[in-house]
């Protein structure tokens, strides 16, 4: 998976921040068959009409100890596992910064990921439960980009319950968001 790169001076993926993508987990693999998704078609149909849901595992969106609403695991997930995607409205870079500037002045709220030097998923108005993970800085999980689709896999062994968290990395905040992740060795600031 390409890692996430910042988009410059902001945006990505938790409904509090932008985002990268850590290096992709050793022996995560990526499905050969992913197709990027485009801007008129925002999901895969299948024959009957039904669009495919790239979720695999059962996600659910509570109130989070981490930030707001956050993403949890409503079924046992295994290590190294796909758990399901984040889809939205592909944007340009220069489209992708103001809409996390107004929703930052908003709402307080991005749900955005760089997928390229040139395009970002705005995943705000999208109802994948993934959109809402939030940052740790010993996440459960790994949001990789693969041909322009947001997905996530499992890091280790997922108990139900657990809150869903990715890591990060640089972010439109630079430095000046405290980090509320709660996990030993916490960075301190997004």
């Amino acid at each position: 998976m390409p890692t996430l790169r910042p988009l410059p001076s902001g945006v990505p993926v938790t409904p509090s921040s932008s985002v990268t993508a850590d290096p992709v987990a050793p022996g995560v693999d990526s499905p050969s068959t992913a197709a990027p998704l485009s801007v008129s078609t925002p999901s895969l149909t299948l024959a009957r009409g039904q669009p495919a849901d790239p979720q695999k595992f059962k996600v659910t969106v509570g109130p989070s100890t981490i930030d707001g609403q956050g993403a949890f695991a409503g079924e046992a997930i295994p290590a190294r596992r796909k758990i399901g995607e984040m889809r939205g409205e592909f944007v340009d870079m220069a489209e992708a910064r103001r809409r996390a500037r107004q929703a930052e002045k908003t709402s307080g709220r991005i749900f955005m990921v760089a997928i390229s030097d040139k395009r970002a998923v705005d995943a705000t108005h999208a109802t994948d439960p993934l959109r809402f993970a939030n940052h740790s800085c010993q996440p459960n999980m790994v949001l990789k980009v693969q041909q322009g689709r947001v997905a996530f896999y499992a890091l280790r062994d997922i108990a139900e319950g657990e809150e869903l968290t990715a890591r990060y990395g640089e972010t439109h905040h630079a430095g000046r968001l405290t980090c509320r992740c709660g996990a030993p060795g916490c960075q301190g600031r997004l």
